[in-house]
């Protein structure tokens, strides 16, 4: 059993950088009045890879008279970058169909609910480090593998979500 760490060396740890292979992913439905439910298992296979937690801010630059050196910037309209899961394909029908069965329903027209997407960082203890979520999350793209018969590589899918909001949890 490994030996508690005094505080000095527990600042050190803290103030490592954190691994980005070590992640889980949870699902919550956002009902219409907009408190998140209990987590839904959507998915029980692990994502392999999560791109796009990223927000930009569009500056709104003013230009003042008499200020010849440079204009006035002010914070402007913030946009969010569509995160993107990538994971492996398996035989597994429910890991595949519960993602596949959300993006069909947004996409046919039928009642297209939100999600709030939850990527937790872990550290190598796997204990939870850092939590993003993502506000009333909504399918966009749904990619199954690309087949070819000379390749040698594992299939992977990948679901692309838009969302309302990226919030730094803890």
């Amino acid at each position: 059993m490994a030996a508690a760490l005094d505080s000095r060396q527990q600042e050190r740890l803290d103030a490592a950088p954190l691994g980005v292979f070590r992640f889980h992913v949870s699902f919550r439905p956002q009902p219409l009045g907009g408190a998140a439910g209990s987590e839904l298992p959507l998915c029980q296979g692990a994502f392999a890879e999560c791109t796009g937690l990223e927000a930009t801010m569009e500056p709104k630059v003013i230009k003042v008279g008499g200020a010849n050196y440079g204009a006035v910037q002010r914070a402007g309209p913030v946009s969010f970058a569509t995160v993107v899961l990538k994971r492996g394909m398996t035989r597994s029908r429910d890991n595949r169909q519960a993602l596949w069965d959300w993006f069909a329903s947004v996409a046919s027209g039928a009642y297209a609910y939100r999600m709030e997407v939850e990527i937790e960082m872990r550290n190598a203890r796997d204990e939870p480090v850092l939590r993003w979520a993502l506000r009333r999350a909504l399918p966009v793209k749904f990619k199954a593998a690309d087949l070819d018969a000379r390749g040698t590589e594992v299939g992977i899918e990948e679901l692309h979500l838009a969302h309302e909001g990226l919030v730094l949890v803890s």
